[in-house]
């Protein structure tokens, strides 16, 4: 059987007695500022990977009828019948289609809007912008 030991309130430091322990005003630290009369050597430039050209590119799945594929064409990107049928049968016979490009952004929105309808998408760099 397990020995309970008890222990009378004096004997428990007064930090750990609960609501006998008053709070200590809080004290910031001291800052320190350190002036360098000396500037860097060289120039540093920071580019928003956001920033860049990316394309859409939906590829092909043994799943999705090839209408349905058009009817999402059209819906997500407000294709007409025949740019949609074009790029369906790119990637029915071809593997993969590039259906959009733009900033990055937007092509995660449109991947994202893809993979809901249940179409494979991918983004990747678009090299010649």
């Amino acid at each position: 059987m397990p020995t309970v030991r008890l222990f009378h309130a004096s004997a428990i430091p007064r930090r750990l007695a609960g609501c006998a322990a008053r709070p200590r005003p809080f004290t910031a630290p001291p800052v320190t500022t350190i002036l360098s009369a000396t500037q860097p050597q060289h120039d540093t430039h920071t580019e928003l990977s956001l920033a860049g050209v990316c394309r859409v590119v939906v590829l092909n799945d043994p799943v999705n009828l090839m209408s349905y594929v058009v009817l999402v064409f059209k819906k997500v990107f407000g294709f007409d019948e025949q740019t949609a049928r074009k790029h369906m049968l790119e990637v029915h016979e071809l593997g993969r289609s590039v259906v959009w490009s733009g900033h990055r952004e937007k092509a995660e929105a449109y991947a994202f809007t893809l993979h809901e309808w249940h179409l494979t998408a991918i983004i990747e760099p678009d090299e010649k912008n």
